[in-house]
């Protein structure tokens, strides 16, 4: 129990900034974080790579840990050290996407196409979730399962732009947790400039056509896009 009270006390002072708290809960876990590693090699990723990508997921579980959960920290920490890395492999189509995702996402673009047909118009995010029954963050986590890394050096189809040149300073060719960086970072945006980002970039729409499926203006897209790649910029910077 006093050893849990002294890891709880530890993991309260990295949330308040205490580098050294989290510099030595990341040390103290190494052993998690490899052991979670392991069950991952041998599909075409380093084995140092895989350790770099868990720690960012023990990172996570740091910060978002809370004691009254009621669980230990390891069985907290284990699934998104894990998440991390899945999330990575999937993303270069390493692991295929489940099942249920996949069946979700084709519901989806049947209800997305039957609604286009009888607009005669791309329908609108809120069109979408009325539809489907599902909110606007669930519809884009589900399509964003199937997008592939290269999202980020995808050009948007009106002027060429991708959001690895948009976010700039080379960060992209820095490596996995560079690029892992931007991916999270966007998690952590408000929904309306998470998705204008989401339609722009990993969808390939115009700044016309995806104010007509938010329902916005395409100067509201505009300002929403130029907002967000800011505060990109800033957090990798």
């Amino acid at each position: 129990m006093a050893d849990q009270e002294a890891l709880f006390l530890k993991i309260q002072r990295a949330q308040a900034g205490d580098e050294e708290a989290m510099a030595a809960l990341i040390t103290e876990n190494t052993p998690l974080i490899w052991s979670v590693a392991r069950r991952f090699f041998g599909r075409g990723t380093d084995p140092e790579d895989l350790f770099q990508l868990g720690s960012i997921g023990m990172l996570k579980a740091i910060s978002g840990f809370d004691p009254s959960y009621g669980t230990m920290f390891s069985t907290y920490a284990v699934p998104k050290i894990a998440g991390e890395i899945r999330r990575f492999l999937r993303d270069d189509g390493l692991i295929k996407v489940s099942r249920s995702v996949k069946s979700a996402g084709y519901r989806i673009r049947k209800i997305r196409e039957e609604l286009a047909a009888r607009l005669g118009r791309e329908p609108f995010l809120s069109e979408l979730s009325e539809a489907s029954g599902l909110s606007a963050e669930e519809i884009a986590e589900v399509e964003n399962a199937g997008v592939a890394a290269d999202s980020f050096q995808r050009e948007t189809n009106d002027d060429g732009l991708t959001l690895e040149g948009m976010v700039g300073t080379g960060v992209m060719e820095e490596g996995i947790i560079d690029r892992l960086m931007v991916r999270s970072e966007m998690e952590k945006l408000p929904e309306n400039e998470r998705m204008v980002l989401y339609l722009r970039y990993f969808k390939g729409m115009t700044q016309d056509r995806s104010a007509k499926v938010l329902q916005i203006s395409q100067v509201q897209v505009s300002r929403l896009e130029r907002r967000a790649l800011s505060k990109l910029r800033q957090k990798i910077s």
